[in-house]
Formats: structure tokens, sequence, C-alpha cells
């Protein structure tokens, strides 16, 4: 796969998804968490639109895809992780490839102007913050200022590092997510929680429960960035 893709394997899955689905509609909080789950476990994009489109044609030729578009990726996890499966067995005793492709994938301008953008509105949440809860201001504070310092490695001579850059982001988008869940109200995640089951209620079936279990913390950490106005820091989230 190569750095391009890899840096956008939220929207080549979400783009793809639309295709198949026919219509270009929003991806739902769920679908994200979906991806996100996927990301993390190290699914491959390639094993991700191969289930994709092992699911669609399941779908079409079951009784409840006559005339009924598929909704939700989660109908596709199933038929993901056997592509994984399959891809992981056709790489067996072939050396990895070197990905360091991926350190030509942004200018430096195009870094500098997203870490600036987050860095704005991290301080904006802050800002919006202070009167009513210092301490979720205080670390929201922090983040900013340990993203800002990160602008220095733009401006270091020779082949800028991705992968060291994107794990430096991803320390900071835990420390965002960590500071998210110890500053929510009780009210605020009791509704979230029952969001997500309400989201979840069809799929439960079709899913494993370790599976269940990582899309709902990741529908939570998605869906507390939409209530406290903040961004991902990762380079996963460029585009």
């Amino acid at each position: 796969m190569d750095g391009w893709n890899y840096f956008n394997y939220f929207t080549e899955i979400e783009e793809y998804f639309w295709k198949k689905r026919g219509a270009h509609l929003l991806v739902s909080p769920l679908d994200w968490a979906i991806m996100e789950t996927w990301q993390k476990a190290g699914v491959p994009l390639e094993a991700a639109l191969k289930g994709i489109d092992r699911a669609f044609e399941s779908y079409g030729r079951s009784r409840r895809g006559a005339g009924k578009p598929l909704k939700s990726l989660a109908y596709c996890t199933d038929a993901v992780l056997d592509a994984v499966a399959e891809l992981q067995e056709a790489a067996a005793g072939i050396a990895p490839k070197n990905g360091r492709a991926a350190a030509e994938v942004f200018s430096r301008d195009e870094l500098r102007a997203y870490f600036l953008k987050n860095i704005t509105q991290l301080r904006a949440a802050a800002g919006k913050n202070r009167e009513s809860q210092h301490e979720l201001a205080a670390k929201l504070d922090e983040i900013a200022k340990s993203l800002e310092s990160n602008l220095v490695l733009l401006d270091i001579p020779g082949t800028l590092d991705v992968e060291d850059l994107e794990r430096r982001l991803t320390v900071l988008d835990d420390k965002l997510q960590s500071t998210m869940t110890s500053c929510a109200s009780e009210e605020l995640m009791l509704r979230l929680r029952r969001e997500v089951d309400g989201q979840l209620a069809a799929y439960r079936r079709k899913m494993k429960a370790e599976q269940l279990a990582v899309v709902e913390r990741q529908y939570l950490q998605k869906r507390l960035l939409d209530e406290f106005v903040l961004p991902r820091l990762s380079l996963f989230y460029f585009s």
C-alpha cells in the first residue's frame, strides 16, 4: 500500500462505500467508529475494500438486499476480516515493504497548515470552556502547546520522518481522548451511551463481543469530539 493510500485510509474507504451504495451520503458516526477500529487493528486498505465488495455481493443475493441499500459498514465486518486473513496467508514468507515511502506524501506547508488549524481549534475550545470547566481548558491548552512544539520538526533539513511524526500525534490524540472522557459530565456520557446502543442494536448479532466493544469505544470517542468541537490530530484525518 503506497503512502498516499496509507494516510487517506478513511477517505478511500468512505468514497468506495459511497460508490458501492450508489449515493453520496454522509458516513454515520457508527461507520467512522468501524473504520477507526479497522485502522487501529492494522487492517490493510486493500482488505477493507475487498471485504466491502464481498459484503455488497452477499447482501445483494440476500432477501433483505432486494430493493434496499446496504446502510452501514457494520454489515461488512466479517467480510473484511476474511479478506485480512486471505492477505496474511498470501503474504506469508514475503518480506514487508519499506513503509518510508509515506515520507513524501505531504508537503511541509500542508502539514504546517494542518497543525495550525488544529492548534487554533484546540485553543478555541479551551477559551470556550475556561470559565465553566477550568481543568478541561487547561489540558486543552497543554495539548495545543505540545502540538505547536512539533512544528519545529517541519523545519529540520533532510527527509521528514512522517512515521515518527504520526507517533507523536497519536500520543496527543490519546491524551485528548483521555481528557474528554475524564471531563465529560455523567449526563453527556449517558446520552452518548444510549445513542451508541441504539445505533448498534441492529448489528449486535452479527458482530462478535470484542468487535462490539471496540466499535462502542471508537463511537464514543468520535461523538465526544463532536460535542466538544475538537479535532483529531493524526495524519489519518488530514484530508
